[in-house]
């Protein structure tokens, strides 16, 4: 085995396991929050993802630049999450139907916050040991990436069929994930530290020179749009299982397979991924990151009105699962391509910090708002009378008062997945006027 294919393998594994421990809860968690009186709090319960992403990979990013090799970071930051969403499940255990949102919520925001600025790390550490080996990122990266995919379908699997989708036991497989990988990411190629003793600068000591990025014209808008684009990353994942799982309510929905295994249709869009990753060093030479971006903004718009039209049974399911399909174009046209272009246009000594800010505007400003402004739209539409989302997901009986309630309900969800798909159509539209961007297909095919 030669050095280039050993590299190519060890990462591999290492976004394997950074994505597991992911997918092991980010689809489900709506189902088991639903289920047990917190359908509400949903919104919270993914914000705090966007909260912790204004700081944590920015800060570890500096760290993993100034002090501490990125590898060692990355698996400091995987135990820690392992440990706090052990403390999760337990308390799950521990309270069982009659968890409250205090009772888990801290220990959950805990894990998260160290989770999250290991998706900007292991980019770092991949970036780092590709170009060491003498290979092409944007040719060699998106291959690699496309394992950690496969990873967050695996435990998507795991926990649909297993059951633990419903339960706290989902929280238990993440943080297994997590503590293997603290263990693999020491055996990890070493990443450089920049310490700099000679500058005096209070930017450079602190590692702050990636938000100089913002002086940049075309650098800033696009972190402007990668945060309005960031809006949309949590809304599927927070509500999209538990807008199947009401569709149990129905007795003529209630054994469809698309409800009794929302999560398994859910992973229709990360199979999605995994095939889209594989497009993005084509499209970025083909077509530049402009009309990459904006085919990612029309996928979002397709994403959330196939949701609005679709339904568990017959066409509707048809054009459920084309959602799922155009998800893998939406996620992957925006979030891979937006990192390969950040790390194209920045100096090698700031990379970590430069994926960190990036970080910070998608999965920190960007979620923050989107998953607080998701739940509020989704929550004025659909708590109406007749309808709480909360301790049961299930309707006493099947008179007229119980379906004129679970009409009200989806015609609820219906609105809110066409006022994000509206939002998303919006965005593609002001996209497309104010980002100025150049693409020189030669000079691509020569890099």
């Amino acid at each position: 085995m030669n050095s280039k294919t050993n590299i190519k393998i060890r990462l591999i594994i290492m976004n394997f396991l950074i994505f597991a421990s992911w997918g092991a809860y980010l689809c489900s968690l709506g189902v088991y929050l639903g289920r047990n009186g917190m359908g509400p709090k949903i919104g919270s319960f993914f914000a705090i993802q966007g909260i912790v992403s204004l700081f944590m990979p920015t800060l570890m990013g500096i760290v993993a630049d100034r002090w501490v090799p990125a590898q060692k970071v990355l698996s400091l930051c995987h135990l820690l999450s392992g440990i706090f969403m052990t403390i999760a499940g337990i308390q799950g255990a521990r309270y069982g139907s009659y968890i409250e949102f205090g009772q888990i919520f801290p220990y959950y925001a805990l894990s998260v916050a160290f989770f999250m600025p290991t998706i900007a790390l292991g980019n770092s550490v991949s970036y780092n040991a590709l170009t060491k080996a003498g290979m092409d990122t944007v040719k060699d990266f998106p291959p690699i990436r496309v394992f950690g995919t496969v990873g967050f379908i695996l435990s998507m699997w795991i926990v649909n069929f297993t059951g633990f989708k419903d339960s706290h036991m989902q929280l238990f497989v993440s943080a297994a994930w997590s503590f293997i990988l603290a263990a693999y990411a020491l055996t990890l190629p070493a990443c450089p530290v920049n310490r700099h003793p000679e500058s005096r600068s209070l930017v450079d000591t602190l590692g702050l020179r990636a938000f100089s990025l913002f002086k940049d014209g075309k650098m800033c808008i696009f972190f402007i749009f990668s945060f309005l684009l960031g809006m949309c990353l949590q809304v599927t994942n927070g509500f999209a299982t538990p807008y199947l799982d009401a569709f149990g309510r129905n007795p003529d929905f209630a054994n469809a397979f698309a409800v009794k295994n929302n999560v398994f249709l859910s992973s229709i869009s990360q199979v999605s991924e995994t095939l889209c990753i594989l497009l993005i060093p084509f499209c970025l030479r083909k077509f530049g990151i402009k009309k990459v971006m904006l085919i990612s903004f029309i996928a979002w718009f397709l994403r959330f009105g196939l949701l609005g039209a679709g339904s568990p049974t017959g066409f509707g399911l048809v054009l459920f699962v084309l959602s799922m399909i155009v998800y893998g174009v939406a996620f992957d046209f925006f979030n891979i391509s937006g990192s390969l272009f950040v790390d194209q246009n920045t100096d090698e000594s700031i990379r970590s910090s430069a994926q960190g800010v990036f970080m910070m505007m998608t999965n920190g400003f960007g979620s923050t708002l989107g998953a607080y402004c998701a739940g509020a739209v989704v929550n004025h539409f659909t708590r109406r009378p007749g309808f709480i989302f909360g301790k049961t997901m299930k309707v006493e009986g099947w008179g007229d008062n119980a379906r004129a309630a679970f009409d009200n309900l989806m015609s609820g969800w219906q609105s809110s997945w066409y006022v994000f798909a509206a939002f998303a159509l919006v965005l593609a539209i002001v996209f497309a006027f104010v980002f100025k961007y150049k693409h020189n297909p030669e000079a691509a095919k020569a890099e």
